[in-house]
């Protein structure tokens, strides 16, 4: 017997994403997930924790409670749009300035340096690009009316 929602199909044991992969390649036509095909059109390797193993999802619940505790159990939201501003705001805060103990007071974003500078190959992205800065904007943006563009 099966409980909760399941992204992939019952009884799996793996990610569905390198065969969904396999089919795209292929140009076949294919019945997915849609946790799966977003996992296989972006590249994320799905792993399921071990049955009988709560703790491995603790993490997760962790900073799940965190980003709860910053915003919805703090903020009135008059909108979604709203929400997700602030969550944005929260996160960039999170990765690049919150020292934490278990990465040994780095920073998200100074451990994923720190880690792409010794594995890169575990990386589709350099870090080191992602920094945001006065020189970022968000995709399409354009700047305000009259300021000259370069």
């Amino acid at each position: 017997m099966y409980y909760g929602t399941h992204f992939t199909t019952p009884g799996n044991t793996g990610s569905a994403a390198p065969l969904i992969k396999e089919a795209m390649a292929r140009g076949e036509i294919f019945r997915a997930h849609s946790f799966e095909l977003a996992c296989a059109q972006n590249e994320i390797d799905h792993r399921l924790t071990k049955p009988r193993h709560p703790w491995t999802n603790g993490q997760v619940e962790r900073m799940n409670r965190t980003l709860k505790d910053a915003t919805v159990k703090r903020y009135h939201y008059d909108s979604h749009d709203q929400l997700r501003g602030h969550l944005g705001d929260f996160l960039a805060a999170y990765n690049f300035a919150r020292r934490l103990k278990t990465l040994r007071g780095l920073t998200p974003y100074e451990y994923s340096c720190k880690i792409f500078t010794s594995e890169p190959q575990r990386f589709r992205l350099d870090p080191l690009h992602q920094m945001p800065g006065p020189n970022t904007a968000a995709p399409g943006s354009l700047p305000p009316a009259g300021m000259p563009t370069l």
